[in-house]
């Protein structure tokens, strides 16, 4: 059945034995990974394998004997559970968009600002654009682009696409107000 945790064999592991670290690690490991599992922990194997990290360089600051180390190994435990629910708590769920299920009561506002003006103002709309803020439009609308795939074609962070295109929508309504109402056949506020 193989060597079990003895006085010897932590004394041994606090000696630096590669030997006595593997019967602790053989021994001890499977209940801290069940711990871990019953207690909701998703990843309990990388857990252990944490938990183990923090326990295996201390074994010198060890009291109790191998009481102690087991007391040790399941306080560490408990607190990599703690930390690892707390984690998980603060990361939101993504959740994919299913465009068949939403039911947007009105049209985006970039689509609206783009219908108000017609099609044959658009290109004249975005010429008179800066080139990011025309980039920023074409990417996203016309190519129909999420934030993070225009982000990777700019080479910008997601957050400054979603400035840049904020800017650029601020920079159309501007342009559409200033040219005034657009004869489209209905009356559709601009953003």
């Amino acid at each position: 059945m193989g060597r079990r945790i003895t006085e010897e064999v932590l004394a041994a592991a606090r000696a630096g034995d590669g030997d006595a670290l593997v019967v602790i690690w053989r021994e001890l490991a499977p209940a801290v990974a069940g711990y871990l599992t019953a207690r909701g922990v998703p990843d309990a194997e990388g857990v252990t394998s944490d938990v183990f990290v923090a326990v295996l360089p201390r074994l010198g600051e060890l009291t109790g004997g191998v009481s102690g180390l087991r007391t040790f190994v399941f306080s560490v435990a408990h607190a990599r559970m703690v930390d690892d629910t707390r984690r998980r708590a603060r990361q939101p769920t993504f959740v994919e968009l299913d465009q068949l299920l939403h039911d947007r009561a009105t049209e985006s506002a970039e689509r609206e600002a783009l219908e108000r003006v017609g099609t044959a103002g658009v290109q004249d709309l975005l010429d008179r654009l800066s080139p990011d803020h025309r980039e920023v439009l074409a990417l996203r609308i016309v190519a129909d682009l999420s934030l993070e795939q225009v982000a990777t074609v700019m080479r910008r962070s997601t957050g400054s696409v979603k400035q840049l295109q904020r800017r650029a929508l601020i920079a159309v309504r501007a342009l559409v107000e200033a040219d005034g109402p657009a004869d489209t056949g209905r009356s559709v506020p601009i953003c």
